[in-house]
């Protein structure tokens, strides 16, 4: 048993296993921990719109919010410019003061303060913005209290008991939430397939990588290098349409949302798996086995900077910026537009081509500077098969 114990841990393959296992830990730790840190101190990035449309308490209630909430407050917008920044994911939330809310507030009706939230967000956006709302509706309503008793008290014509009466009438609840949620999130099962499909599919574009990888360099003494990167990237290709055709329809299977229809995700996933491959495969046609080094902190990276499960705006600036290079930043945000409902995918597809682009070229560097081995003749290759 002790030879066996020391032939096993000889193996380079042992070793490499090893070492990749302490590197995972090692690069997500890192990645995570600093990526992550100071969520809570950049709630300030976050954006909501304020239409006011009541000019009597209006302007009051906005400087009060913009004094005292704890995000950035956008102004000087009507209703529908502010549902095109909602959809398009500028800003967290809308706040709507409708023209009749002096009127009510200051009558025996209650006043609402409408409020728009985009659930085709990460989740956490959704918590901290009813959560804001619930803190406005509350603060508004105390001012609305206070005004209506400083008139009763100030009113000298009226009997202490009507006063009375009247005091306790505006001491109940005066403004109240009214909210309204755009692109409906269905459950948290399906709230986590963006990040589930990106997970899945750089994993498992990593390990094709890989696999391609060993298998063209068990070619390389029979084949050109060119025809085997022709060759491995046509697989490469053919294999993102049965993938993602697999992906997508199990999440149909499953009952997942699919806001623009089993086509549009099933095109979708097939565009930015094919970039996650060729992404992968970048690093292994540069650095050889020594590429999934690369592909590891890649992934880590990734699920930080993307927005899968917190908000890109909270993160630093460092990971925002690695987050515009990547690609799971583009599968994500077109995921969401397509499972749930936004502003359409254009823009995350040409970003998606542009890094593809881009991973050809270094592809072809890469293949043209390397050195073909020694041919075997077509006599010894018919022995050994």
């Amino acid at each position: 048993m002790g030879q066996v114990f020391k032939a096993f841990l000889k193996l380079p393959t042992t070793k490499v296993g090893i070492m990749t296992a302490v590197l995972f830990q090692l690069i997500f730790t890192v990645v995570w921990m600093t990526g992550y840190q100071g969520i809570n101190d950049r709630i300030d990035r976050l954006n909501v719109a304020i239409v006011n449309e009541d000019q009597a308490m209006g302007d009051t209630i906005v400087k009060n919010l913009q004094s005292n909430l704890p995000v950035h407050v956008k102004t000087g917008m009507d209703l529908a410019e502010a549902q095109d920044m909602l959809q398009a994911r500028e800003v967290q939330m809308i706040v709507q003061i409708p023209s009749d809310f002096a009127s009510k507030a200051q009558s025996q009706e209650t006043a609402s303060i409408h409020y728009f939230i985009n659930e085709s967000n990460p989740v956490m956006i959704k918590n901290m913005m009813t959560s804001i709302a619930d803190g406005i509706t509350s603060t508004v309503n105390k001012q609305a209290v206070t005004n209506g008793l400083t008139g009763i008290l100030s009113s000298q014509a009226k009997l202490p008991q009507e006063a009375a009466q009247s005091a306790a009438a505006v001491m109940s609840e005066r403004v109240v939430s009214d909210i309204q949620s755009v692109n409906i999130v269905k459950g948290m099962n399906n709230q986590m397939v963006p990040m589930m499909m990106v997970l899945a599919s750089y994993v498992g574009a990593m390990i094709m990588g890989q696999n391609f990888q060993i298998s063209s360099k068990a070619l390389g003494a029979r084949f050109g290098r060119w025809q085997r990167m022709a060759v491995r990237l046509i697989i490469t290709a053919a294999s993102s349409i049965v993938v993602s055709l697999v992906g997508t329809s199990l999440v149909a299977a499953f009952g997942g949302q699919m806001a623009q229809g089993f086509l549009s995700l099933w095109g979708f996933q097939a565009l930015f798996l094919l970039t996650f491959m060729f992404v992968a495969q970048t690093f292994l046609f540069l650095f050889d086995m020594a590429g999934m080094l690369f592909n590891i902190l890649v992934l880590s990276v990734q699920l930080v900077s993307s927005g899968a499960m917190m908000p890109r705006e909270l993160l630093p600036e460092f990971y925002q910026a690695l987050g515009h290079i990547f690609p799971a930043t583009y599968a994500v945000d077109g995921l969401m537009n397509v499972l749930f409902g936004g502003t359409g995918t254009s823009g995350d597809v040409v970003a998606l081509l542009l890094i593809i682009a881009v991973s050809l070229v270094l592809i072809v560097i890469a293949t043209a500077l390397r050195r073909d081995k020694t041919p075997v003749s077509p006599v010894v290759a018919a022995a050994e098969s």
